[in-house]
């Protein structure tokens, strides 16, 4: 067999705009994500019985389900039900919920280590509980559950592939059409897989440094 990777060269700029879409819909979904799981975990804090127990199912129904049903789903079931969505948005809000799933349990794991007697401290202080729940609370745990944060997030930077199952556009979807035009397998997918490679090191190498920044303070 002869290599030919011409045929990936000569359409660099579709192979860029590829990534670029990847690189949208991770950091978009890494943001929703975010923030479902930070929302997440302060509704159990309450431990009002109905909302921690939606929580809780969400969390259930999104772990112990395919990314590609749940993305299908939204895709093809809403619309019954009034909901349309456009492959990229749709792309986005399941990235953002499967992702959430999984930083609601990382943080509340983090929670959890943190000694209940800073909490009572904090109270002790006079400090509302959600005072006591952002700068005291959070912020360290946070910190002690980055790195397994910052796995989830190059995971679902990853995850960004199935996505080309609706047609959103991203990097997999143009490296499908260029195999279909060129029948060159080989080349087509070997070159995805060293940009997928990098944009995964690119990644943790980003979310490590803004880690070192954003907790850049002594332990005690």
């Amino acid at each position: 067999m002869t290599l030919d990777f011409s045929v990936v060269t000569d359409v660099w700029q579709s192979l860029v705009y590829g990534t670029l879409g990847t690189l949208f819909l991770a950091v978009a979904g890494m943001i929703i994500a975010t923030i479902i799981g930070v929302l997440g975990v302060a509704i159990l804090r309450t431990h009002m019985v109905i909302p921690s127990f939606l929580v809780t199912a969400f969390v259930e129904v999104i772990r112990n389900t395919p990314f590609l049903v749940q993305i299908y789903f939204i895709f093809f079931a809403l619309p019954l039900a009034g909901v349309r969505l456009n492959p990229t948005m749709t792309a986005v809000l399941a990235l953002g919920l499967n992702g959430g799933a999984y930083a609601i349990e990382i943080i509340r794991g983090g929670v959890e280590s943190i000694p209940k007697g800073q909490t009572e401290a904090g109270l002790a202080l006079g400090l509302h509980n959600h005072e006591v729940f952002r700068m005291i609370v959070l912020k360290p745990a946070l910190r002690a559950i980055y790195p397994s944060l910052s796995s989830q997030f190059i995971l679902l930077t990853l995850t960004t592939a199935i996505c080309t199952s609706i047609s959103a556009y991203e990097l997999t979807s143009v490296g499908q059409r260029i195999e279909a035009e060129t029948f060159r397998s080989f080349e087509t997918y070997f070159t995805l897989t060293g940009i997928y490679l990098v944009i995964s090191m690119v990644t943790m190498w980003t979310l490590a440094a803004i880690g070192r920044r954003a907790f850049n303070y002594p332990q005690r």
